[in-house]
């Protein structure tokens, strides 16, 4: 898209603010950045669209350019604007706005989620309510290059199995899970659903290496995954969701089953090697 420059109608009530406010400085660039917001919004600009030149906007908003920048860096941060180093500063795309939506609420706990796997029990709640409603939109939407997408990502995931490769397992199975919410054609869904995929890399690959790393649970697992796919192909929204469901019932009965065991063996260690 060609971007439109677009400049700042003065009569508006955000263009000048009050000199000599007295204000501090985090306060002024809190108050620019609404302002920012109200341009964006009040005049209509879409994705791609220039903001005036950093010097305009200082001058027409009564403000320092180094308390512009900030409110600039604030919703930049938030998904809103994109800032180009030597190339001005643009509205940013929809599906990067949803993105910082979705993750900054996160960022903050996420060296505690990649640090105790316990909260991978967490991000599983989060999925089974997320994955059911995910698999029941791509049944009833999906196309046909979304039904050849899903196969696709089936047949790479199967691939993987057995090539003593968790991480990449893992990927695998993450592309296919992202497969079936694309089909969804919903873009709050994906967004959110890659949000927790991405963001949580750490917590959830551990729980995947720890699942197919065992036959015992791999074997269910790649059966569970067909089952999703062939119910999402047929078109089929109410065996789609129970097949989702199923699966992270599953997964989250697995690795209880697993902590318990380590828990237990972690347990028989810590004896006199008489009682063991």
């Amino acid at each position: 898209m060609q971007s439109r420059h677009v400049l700042c109608d003065p009569s508006q009530p955000w263009t000048h603010a009050p000199a000599g406010a007295g204000m501090k400085a985090d306060r002024v660039s809190d108050r620019v950045a609404a302002q920012l917001r109200s341009l964006v919004h009040a005049q209509q600009l879409r994705p791609g669209d220039r903001l005036p030149a950093e010097r305009t906007l200082a001058v027409q908003l009564g403000v320092s350019r180094t308390a512009l920048r900030e409110a600039i860096a604030q919703l930049s941060s938030q998904g809103l604007l994109t800032a180009r180093v030597g190339g001005g500063t643009f509205v940013s795309e929809p599906t990067a706005q949803a993105r910082a939506a979705i993750d900054a609420p996160l960022l903050p706990y996420l060296p505690v989620f990649q640090g105790d796997p316990a909260y991978r029990f967490d991000v599983l709640e989060i999925r089974h309510a997320l994955e059911g409603a995910t698999a029941w939109h791509a049944a009833l939407r999906a196309t046909d290059a979304d039904h050849a997408r899903i196969r696709a990502a089936f047949d790479t995931l199967m691939a993987a199995h057995g090539q003593d490769d968790p991480a990449g397992e893992a990927r695998a199975d993450a592309g296919f899970h992202l497969a079936i919410a694309e089909a969804a054609h919903n873009l709050v869904l994906l967004q959110v659903m890659r949000g927790l995929f991405e963001l949580l890399q750490t917590n959830i690959s551990q729980s995947r290496a720890m699942l197919f790393a065992s036959p015992r649970t791999s074997e269910p697992l790649s059966a569970q995954h067909r089952e999703m796919m062939e119910a999402v192909l047929a078109g089929d929204p109410e065996r789609a969701r129970a097949a989702a469901h199923a699966h992270l019932e599953y997964v989250h009965a697995a690795l209880r089953t697993l902590d318990d065991n380590d828990a237990r063996r972690a347990r028989a260690s810590r004896l006199p090697a008489a009682h063991r």
